[in-house]
């Protein structure tokens, strides 16, 4: 979704510290394989004595509720340090504690081509559309975060091209899912806007 090249994602982990773990869907994966794919990491990690997962929502009720369960299945249980912590607080403490990220991709029912490749700062801040979480909880963008506190050096990148992509529904059968872009109504996703960025 954020359509990050591999070799920034590498980058970024090595430059935080942290392991990383790549799991691989299909180019027009379904939501069955995911959950599939994504239960069997889960379980070899479990046999190594992890016994939850922490995850970065805000206050997305029915995803939270969809993380859970699924992990419940697996025998595991969620972690949720910044649940219900005000999308604005979390941003200034973002910004007051040094963090880096650029917009790599927005939902055009939000935002257009604009934004993406734009550093996400105080200015970038005061000219988002009110209906807009400055935290794009609500999957308005996605961005990459690339310096920062936990980071020993920064991750170096320049913009690349901007790529426009429609929204295409692969599997039908998964259509039903809160997680699909709505197409219709007042707030109607067409498609998305993506941002490469190219390695230095």
């Amino acid at each position: 979704m954020h359509g990050v090249r591999l070799e920034l994602l590498d980058r970024q982990a090595a430059s935080i510290g942290l392991p990383l773990e790549k799991l691989f869907v299909s180019q027009r994966s379904s939501n069955e394989e995911y959950q599939q794919k994504m239960s069997a990491c889960l379980l070899a990690h479990k046999a190594r004595g992890v016994s939850g997962c922490a995850f970065g929502d805000i206050f997305l009720e029915d995803l939270k509720r969809w993380r859970e369960e699924n992990l419940a299945r697996v025998g595991m249980r969620g972690i949720f340090p910044i649940w219900k912590i005000d999308s604005r607080e979390l941003i200034r403490e973002f910004f007051a504690l040094g963090f880096g990220t650029v917009i790599c991709c927005v939902n055009d029912a939000y935002l257009d081509e604009t934004a993406v490749g734009r550093n996400i700062d105080e200015e970038f801040m005061r000219l988002l559309p009110p209906n807009v979480d400055p935290c794009g909880e609500n999957g308005e963008f996605h961005s990459f975060a690339f310096s920062g506190p936990v980071f020993r050096q920064p991750v170096k990148f320049k913009v690349g091209e901007k790529v426009y992509r429609p929204v295409e529904v692969t599997h039908p059968a998964d259509s039903n899912s809160a997680y699909v872009c709505p197409t219709s109504g007042p707030r109607a996703t067409k498609g998305f806007w993506f941002c490469d960025l190219l390695p230095v």
